[in-house]
């Protein structure tokens, strides 16, 4: 925290553990598993430290279509990810490899474009049994 200028407090470090341990959990996930490590961190101090760490680039939000936020905390690396129809697990998926012609834009409408975000839908492995 203190290399992303930020003052380290204990909700912060509850909240960066929380998302830590629990890869693309919801907010009140984050609050439960924050909770488990300070017991009396409020719902506002888990909001705006998720804010804090998400605008420090400590944590990632991500927001597939038809679900709440959702944190992380790999970070940096332009990564993906796959969501799954039925029960709305997440996975991470590294970038994309060989001819990759959807992550190039037809028309850059002159921005510098540094960074592109892909959400595979489908199936996870349990969903998919299922059906």
């Amino acid at each position: 925290m203190r290399e992303a200028a930020l003052r380290v407090t204990r909700p912060r470090l509850a909240v960066l553990a929380a998302v830590h341990d629990h890869p693309h959990a919801d907010t009140e996930t984050v609050i439960a598993a924050a909770r488990s490590h300070l017991p009396d961190v409020s719902h506002q101090a888990v909001y705006d430290s998720l804010h804090t760490l998400t605008q420090s680039g400590l944590v990632r939000s991500i927001k597939p279509a038809g679900s709440v936020a959702r944190y992380e905390t790999r970070t940096g690396d332009n990564h993906h990810h796959v969501v799954c129809r039925s029960c709305g697990s997440i996975a991470d998926v590294d970038c994309a490899v060989g001819h990759v012609p959807c992550l190039t834009a037809s028309n850059s409408h002159g921005f510098v474009i540094d960074e592109a975000e892909v959400i595979y839908w489908g199936l996870c492995p349990e969903c998919s049994v299922r059906t």
